[in-house]
């Protein structure tokens, strides 16, 4: 709280006056950085009105991966992997206005996708992770561990599409050949 004060430029008393506790002020961040993330696709997917569920996953892949590469975006889910545990009231603060937003998202995306014969049936709980998996990875390999190699957002995005839209198989006139 110190340091947070000190670069706010304000007293700890004077942080203790907009934030009652640390776990508040540690929700103000979650708000304003995933919690806003979560809720701009959220907004994505309900925009999109499941038009074109291949365009709008590869929207939504293309806008997690760039907001996941901001640092100051990238703090909250840092935080959470720090201190979740010591603070399980943050962890199910975090689950309920991150988690839950986004997998509430991706699961109506997916429901689109399978209604207008885009996707095919999956178990919405794996067909989830799948999505959500190599965006966070990538994002901690980058952040966490300095990957030198880390893809550009762009470029990690269409990857990442590319594969859940096609899987790994090789395509039959391929395989023909």
């Amino acid at each position: 709280m110190d340091e947070i004060a000190k670069r706010a430029g304000l007293s700890k008393g004077a942080l203790y006056h907009y934030f009652d506790s640390k776990e508040a002020l540690f929700e103000a961040l979650i708000e304003r950085s995933a919690g806003e993330i979560a809720a701009q696709g959220e907004a994505m997917v309900a925009a999109a009105g499941g038009a074109d569920p291949a365009a709008t996953l590869r929207q939504l892949l293309n806008f997690m991966c760039h907001a996941l590469t901001d640092p100051k975006l990238f703090a909250a889910p840092r935080l959470i992997l720090a201190e979740g545990l010591r603070y399980p009231r943050l962890a199910k603060f975090y689950r309920a206005h991150v988690i839950d937003v986004g997998m509430r998202a991706l699961k109506q995306l997916l429901a689109s996708g399978v209604e207008k014969g885009v996707f095919r049936r999956v178990e919405p709980r794996i067909g989830i992770r799948v999505f959500i998996g190599p965006v966070m990875a990538s994002a901690f390999l980058l952040h966490i561990f300095e990957d030198p190699d880390a893809p550009p957002p762009g470029e990690l995005a269409d990857g990442i599409a590319d594969i859940l839209l096609n899987g790994l198989s090789v395509p039959q006139a391929e395989d023909a050949a």
